[in-house]
């Protein structure tokens, strides 16, 4: 099976996932990169996995299910354009001879959703949308601080070797944020210059892996002793013991980094 990061815009990734014959994409904010790798690989979409209603992520569907005949599979509770199935947690799909579960994450948007598929080629696959982003996560716009760190945690239990799939190249400035919050953590500055050498050579810093970011990701650390400190120092009235009071703390310093 081939994976591939889809350049679109100025930081997005549309992925594909493909067979040799048959595809399905990920948030296909723009059609056109998609229709070009369709052509160039003589590929025939299969179907179409949505994670949210944003116009960087939905942009493109109408016009690949109609250039395709694609089906669309996508939120419950979020207007995507139609027809869609639309899914919600537990529920699953099967395409290209896998299964994804679907995880509700809500947070980044009410009715986010996400994609996972426990074994592909021997590990699993996390397609995450905007909720996780390697060394960071998605702004807050329609849920709260607690939806967005329970969205968090749940990701963070799966296996370690899941590759996360992130949609948008945010990770340097992420992990600049990551270091101002944790500046002692030698994983994440090592993460770091390996990611700053990725960007100088063009290349994209993803997917991640889960394991990685339990180790690096300020967001599923803040039961850790010194980023709940770092929280209390942006915020004096945060209490440390408080997880959701720790994220949001971090939430609101990252929007004004």
């Amino acid at each position: 099976m081939n994976l591939l990061a889809l350049p679109a815009f100025a930081d997005n990734y549309i992925w594909m996932l493909h067979d040799g014959r048959q595809a399905i994409v990920v948030d296909p904010g723009d059609a056109t990169p998609v229709l070009q790798t369709l052509q160039a690989q003589g590929l025939q979409l299969q179907a179409i996995l949505v994670t949210h209603h944003h116009a960087d992520h939905v942009g493109g569907v109408d016009a690949l299910r109609a250039a395709t005949g694609a089906q669309v599979y996508g939120p419950a509770r979020e207007r995507i354009p139609e027809p869609l199935v639309r899914l919600a947690q537990d529920d699953t799909v099967d395409l290209l001879g896998l299964r994804f579960s679907v995880l509700d994450v809500p947070g980044h948007t009410a009715g986010h959703i996400a994609y996972y598929c426990p074994d592909l080629d021997g590990a699993p696959l996390l397609f995450c949308g905007d909720t996780l982003f390697s060394g960071g996560c998605g702004r807050i716009f329609e849920g709260t601080p607690a939806q967005m760190l329970a969205s968090l945690d749940q990701l963070a239990k799966l296996p370690g070797n899941t590759r996360v799939c992130c949609t948008h190249e945010y990770t340097l400035s992420n992990l600049r944020f990551a270091r101002a919050v944790e500046p002692g953590n030698q994983a994440l500055r090592d993460y770091s210059s390996h990611c700053e050498n990725l960007r100088a050579q063009q290349q994209p810093t993803l997917p991640s892996h889960m394991a990685l970011e339990r180790d690096i990701n300020p967001f599923l650390r803040v039961r850790e002793t010194a980023v709940a400190a770092a929280a209390q120092g942006f915020d004096a009235q945060v209490q440390p013991q408080d997880a959701v009071a720790v994220f949001a703390a971090l939430r609101q310093w990252k929007n004004d980094f």
